[in-house]
C-alpha cells in the first residue's frame, strides 16, 4: 500500500509561471542596467574599479580568482541540485522516493572539499597581502599623512630621501630634512599629488580618532590609528585624477573627509613641490597634530586636544 499525495492544482502552476516571469524580468533589468559606457569593462573586473596602481593589480587578481572559484562551486552545487530533482523525481502520483539515511563517500567529499577550498583561499590571500605590503621594496617618496577631525593633511618632504628613516615610523627621525604641507579644512578639499611609476609610502598619523585613508582606484586602504603609525606603499600605474576619502566612520563630519588625487609625471611633481615651497616656509619636521594642533589650520584646537589627552 502506498501513500497517495495530493495532485497539483492549476493555481500552483500559475504561481510558478508568475515567479519565473518575475525572475526573467529581473534578469533583463540587470543586464540592461549594465549596458553603459561608464560600466565598460566591469564585467571582466566583476564590478571592481579599474586599478590605477601596481598593488591594485594583485588585489584585482585575487578578487577575480575568488569569484571564479565561487562561480564554479555554485555551478557544481546547482548542477547537483537540478540533477537530483530530475533523477529522483516522482514518476507516478502515488510514488515515494527511496529514503537514504547516509552516504559515506558523499559525506567525506563535502567535508574535505570545503577544507581544501579554504586552504587555497587562505594561501592566495596571504600571497596577495605579502605582495602589496612588501616592505623590502625600495621606496622613492614618503608622505606623512595626517587624518584628523575632519580633514586631511599631506606632508611632502623636500630634499634627499633617506629610506632608512622609514624602518621605525614611530620615532622622531623622518626621511627628509624639511617639509611642506597641503592642508585640508572643513571648507577646502586638499589634493594629494603623486608621481607616476614611482613607489610612494604613506605614513599614517592621527591625533584624535580612527580614520581610514583610501583611494578606490588604487584598490588599497588602511586605518589611521591614534598612537600607532601604520603605513602602506602605492605605485601609481597611470596619470590621471582620482577621488579619495575616509572609509572609517570617524564622527559627525566624517562625510567631509574627502581629498583629490592627481597622478602626474616626475617633472610635474617636482614643479608642484616647488609651488608649495614658494607659497610657504618649509618646516623642519612634518606637522602631525598633537602639539602642533594649536598652530596648524585644519587640525584640532589646543583645548580639544587637551581634553582628548585627559
Amino acid at each position: 500500500m502506498s501513500l497517495q499525495l495530493p495532485k497539483r492544482t492549476a493555481d500552483s502552476r500559475g504561481s510558478a509561471r508568475r515567479v519565473l516571469g518575475l525572475a526573467a524580468m529581473g534578469a533583463g533589468v540587470l543586464v540592461l542596467g549594465g549596458c553603459s559606457s561608464e560600466t565598460k569593462g566591469e564585467w571582466e573586473r566583476l564590478a571592481m574599479p579599474d586599478p590605477a596602481s601596481e598593488q591594485g593589480e594583485h588585489i584585482l587578481s585575487l578578487w577575480q580568482g575568488a569569484w571564479i572559484a565561487a562561480l564554479i562551486t555554485g555551478a557544481v552545487v546547482w548542477g547537483l541540485i537540478f540533477y537530483s530533482i530530475w533523477r529522483f523525481r516522482r514518476r507516478s502520483e502515488d510514488e515515494i522516493p527511496v529514503q537514504t539515511r547516509y552516504n559515506l563517500p558523499l559525506e567525506i567529499f563535502y567535508t574535505i572539499a570545503p577544507i581544501i577550498m579554504v586552504i587555497v583561499f587562505f594561501a592566495k590571500t596571504v600571497d596577495t597581502q605579502n605582495a602589496v605590503l612588501d616592505d623590502d621594496l625600495p621606496v622613492d617618496n614618503t608622505i606623512e599623512v595626517v587624518g584628523q577631525k575632519w580633514a586631511w593633511t599631506f606632508n611632502y618632504g623636500i630634499g634627499e630621501h633617506d629610506d632608512s628613516a622609514n624602518e621605525d615610523a614611530t620615532d622622531d627621525e623622518f626621511p627628509y630634512s624639511s617639509y611642506v604641507q597641503e592642508i585640508g579644512t572643513a571648507s577646502y578639499i586638499p589634493t594629494l599629488v603623486l608621481p607616476v611609476g614611482e613607489t610612494t609610502r604613506f605614513n599614517l598619523h592621527s591625533p584624535d580618532v580612527i580614520h581610514d585613508l583610501s583611494v578606490p582606484a588604487f584598490l588599497m586602504k588602511m586605518d589611521v590609528v591614534p598612537g600607532r603609525v601604520n603605513h602602506y606603499d602605492i605605485t601609481p600605474s597611470r596619470i590621471g585624477e582620482f577621488a579619495g576619502k575616509c572609509f572609517e566612520l570617524c564622527g559627525t563630519y566624517h562625510s567631509r573627509m574627502l581629498f583629490k588625487v592627481e597622478v602626474v609625471s616626475r617633472a610635474d611633481y617636482d614643479a608642484y613641490l616647488q609651488e608649495l615651497q614658494d607659497a610657504e616656509t618649509p618646516s623642519d619636521a612634518p606637522l602631525l597634530g598633537g602639539s602642533f594642533a594649536d598652530t596648524q589650520a585644519g587640525l584640532e584646537s589646543g583645548d580639544e586636544s587637551e581634553e582628548g589627552a585627559e
